[in-house]
C-alpha cells in the first residue's frame, strides 16, 4: 500500500495532500510549482492530467522535474519548466489556476524581496485561483528567535530565515484582496523551528 501511495503522490507536503483530500483544486486545470526542486508536489499533478508547470532557480532540480515530467506525463513540454527567479516569473499574468509554493518565501533576503515574491507570485495567478504556501514563521516561537534585521532571524534550529508573522500573513491576505480557504495552521517542530500553511484564493 505505501508503494501504490508513493507512486500516486510522490513526496507530498502533508498539508498540500489534505487540500487534495479536500477536493479543494478539483476545478483547476493549469498549475505552477515554483521552487519546484525536483517535483516532490507535482507527482500526483502530473499523473491526472493537469498542465503542469514549475522554476527553480537550480538549473538542476529543473533538469529533475523535467526528467520526472517526461516519465509520468510525456504529452507535457519540457519547456514547462524553467530556471527562474520567483520575483520574475516568465509568465502571463492571470495564467494558472494554483500555484504552489513550498519552503520557498522564507529565503527572502528582507521585506522588499519578499513582496517582490509574494507579487510576482499574485499576478499570474487567475481572479478565483488559489495559493498554496508554506513558510517559516515566528508563531508559537516568538520568544525563541533572534532578530538579524531586515525581518530575518536566527532559528534556535541554527538556520536563519525570513520569518512573518500571523499579523502578516492576515496583513497580506486583506491587501492582496484574497480570503483564507484553509485557517492558518502552523506546526511547531520541537521549538526548533515553525512552519505555518497558508491558503489565499484571489477574489
Amino acid at each position: 500500500m505505501n508503494e501504490q501511495l508513493a507512486a500516486q503522490f510522490g513526496n507530498i507536503d502533508i498539508y498540500l495532500f489534505d487540500q487534495l483530500l479536500k477536493g479543494r483544486f478539483d476545478g483547476c486545470n493549469r498549475i505552477i510549482d515554483i521552487g519546484c526542486g525536483g517535483g516532490r508536489n507535482i507527482v500526483y499533478f502530473l499523473q491526472q492530467g493537469f498542465e503542469v508547470f514549475g522554476i527553480d532557480q537550480d538549473p538542476g532540480a529543473v533538469s529533475r522535474v523535467q526528467q520526472l515530467a517526461a516519465k509520468l506525463a510525456p504529452t507535457t513540454p519540457s519547456g514547462n519548466f524553467a530556471v527562474a527567479r520567483v520575483e520574475d516569473l516568465p509568465f502571463g499574468s492571470a495564467t494558472f489556476d494554483l500555484a504552489i509554493c513550498s519552503a520557498v518565501l522564507h529565503f527572502a533576503k528582507d521585506k522588499n524581496h519578499f513582496e517582490a515574491m509574494l507579487q510576482s507570485i499574485w499576478r499570474v495567478l487567475r481572479p478565483g485561483g488559489f495559493l498554496f504556501a508554506r513558510l517559516a514563521s515566528d508563531i508559537g516561537i516568538e520568544a525563541l528567535v533572534q532578530p538579524l534585521g531586515n525581518n530575518r532571524y536566527l532559528l534556535p534550529d541554527g538556520s536563519e530565515r525570513y520569518l512573518v508573522t500571523e499579523h502578516d500573513l492576515l496583513h497580506y491576505t486583506k491587501t492582496l484582496n484574497a480570503e483564507l480557504f484553509e485557517p492558518l495552521k502552523t506546526t511547531n517542530v520541537s521549538n526548533l523551528r515553525a512552519m505555518t500553511t497558508w491558503c489565499l484564493r484571489k477574489l
